[in-house]
């Protein structure tokens, strides 16, 4: 294998800094699969890492990049061979283990997922950690009980990777769904995904939230924290469902117990990083059938791996909508 192209980032005196370096196979991490990277992602957790404006690389130095799908060149594991087509994201991939930002990667077998039938490795990219994590919030809902029947679903930081696909596949599958929004702009592009309902942030008393307010929403995919997790959970009718999904307002929650003991509302922490491989098949299989975005071309645009550095300061500035494939061949 010649020399290859990799994005790393380091930190030196105490900042992060990343460049495009070139990096032989003997440099790569352990693992047993090799995989010719063809293509990756950018969520907003690679872009925390990239630019230093979250504390998400655990070793230093590492590839950025926390998703990467391609093709097998090298397997010592009898589950993969040479030319299969597949996934690895989540894990320590990206943060402490070398990621998907360069041309070649080498991950533990134990971290790879086949590529689902009837799913190109470009879509698997473009739904990526922010897709599958958007359906793994559903299936946890629907466990818990959620049914189209039940009522209308929410959706915050609905402009977002993970938004956008969740209101898509909710919409998909029967769901009333509302997005909710600080870009009263983007409303044509949120209805366009499947949302039945638009609703802006302003238009919300957050410095006032009660302990019950009026019932709204059977369900809701929270991807701020914060208040708006907080106003979530006083609104919620009973036997209501949130999927706790992101931090992008806040890290904290400021409520009571009044919801969850007196509407019988659950609150799912979603971690995509570890899920257990049983269900993370599951939830691509489905991203692969009935979970299938409708809208997911509309929502992902491409960028080269030479021009990934502009992208991470949308996404801090909170300009960034739908999903951002990266190719990595190119």
């Amino acid at each position: 294998m010649a020399p290859f192209k990799a994005y790393l980032i380091d930190q030196k005196d105490g900042k992060t800094v990343a460049a495009f370096t070139q990096l032989g196979e003997d440099q790569l991490d352990k693992g047993e699969v090799t995989i010719r990277i063809a293509n990756s992602s950018v969520n907003y957790k690679d872009a925390l890492a990239a630019t230093g404006a979250g504390r998400i690389i655990r070793r230093y130095p590492c590839v950025g990049g926390i998703d990467m799908a391609g093709i097998v060149v090298k397997s010592s594991d009898a589950r993969f061979k040479e030319g299969d087509e597949v996934i690895a994201t989540s894990y320590d991939i990206g943060v402490a283990h070398h990621g998907g930002y360069a041309e070649y990667g080498r991950v533990p077998a134990d971290w790879v997922v086949p590529l689902p039938k009837g799913m190109s490795l470009f879509e698997s990219m473009a739904l990526g950690t922010a897709g599958y994590t958007a359906a793994l919030g559903v299936v946890r809902m629907e466990q818990n009980g959620l049914r189209p029947e039940n009522g209308k679903v929410i959706v915050s930081g609905a402009t977002g990777g993970v938004g956008s696909i969740a209101i898509d596949i909710l919409a998909r599958l029967g769901y009333h769904v509302v997005a909710l929004t600080g870009k009263e702009s983007q409303a044509d592009y949120l209805k366009g995904l499947g949302a039945k309902e638009v609703m802006l942030r302003s238009g919300l008393d957050l410095t006032r939230i009660k302990p019950l307010d009026k019932t709204l929403w059977a369900g809701a995919v929270d991807n701020l924290g914060g208040d708006v997790l907080a106003w979530m959970a006083s609104t919620m009718q009973q036997n209501g469902v949130i999927a706790s999904i992101g931090l992008a307002a806040s890290m904290s929650l400021n409520t009571t117990v009044a919801p969850f003991i007196l509407r019988g509302a659950s609150l799912l922490g979603i971690d995509s990083g570890y899920t257990a491989m049983p269900l993370r098949h599951k939830v691509w299989e489905r991203l692969a059938g009935d979970m299938r975005p409708a809208h997911l071309a509309s929502m992902t645009r491409t960028v080269r791996l030479s021009e990934l550095p502009p992208v991470f300061d949308d996404f801090i500035k909170g300009q960034a909508r739908g999903r951002v494939v990266v190719d990595c061949a190119a």
